[in-house]
């Protein structure tokens, strides 16, 4: 019994810290973004606030980091040290493949959204310093930063969703 507990925790560490990164990702793809690209210049706020103040990208970046520790970990005992019998069943594949997934979407994530995020938040707090509002070409380059996390937040959602539905499923694969 003493052996479980430590698998037990790594399964609620890597779901509930998993639920958490899946939710904001998809919360801040699906609703958030989009509400502060139509805000205009008032949703500047409220993206320093997330990128600033509360340190969004820092969190996510947790998040997924210490999901896919744990994910690893889980592979590595279910599969029996990831022993190529295991790994090629139905279980095996659709782990793999989902936590795949989730290796990628992680990566996309610190590569291109946390810079993004940030370089828009410098914009943003640099006009505020001033005491004025974006100019033009600030303005068309937070458009641009915008587009950009707008359209690979969705990327990544989608793989994100599709990663948790097949840790769901994986078990019952045949």
């Amino acid at each position: 019994m003493s052996d479980l507990i430590p698998l037990y925790l790594l399964r609620i560490l890597h779901i509930v810290v998993g639920v958490f990164w899946v939710g904001a990702v998809v919360f801040l793809s699906a609703f958030l973004t989009p509400s502060i690209r139509a805000a205009g210049p008032a949703g500047g706020a409220v993206m320093q606030q997330l990128m600033g103040a509360r340190r969004t990208p820092i969190w996510l970046m947790a998040a997924s980091i210490i999901t896919l520790l744990s994910g690893i970990g889980l592979y590595w005992h279910d599969s029996g040290g990831f022993q190529s019998a295991w790994l090629g069943s139905g279980p095996g594949k659709t782990f793999g493949l989902g936590g795949a997934l989730g290796i990628v979407a992680a990566v996309i994530g610190m590569a291109v959204n946390a810079p993004t995020a940030r370089r828009l938040a410098t914009i943003i707090a640099g006009a505020q310093a001033a005491g004025r509002p974006p100019s033009a070409d600030e303005q068309a380059t937070m458009a641009q930063l915008q587009a950009r996390l707008s359209s690979v937040s969705t990327v990544t959602s989608v793989m994100l969703v599709l990663a948790t539905m097949l840790m769901a499923v994986a078990r019952y694969v045949p």
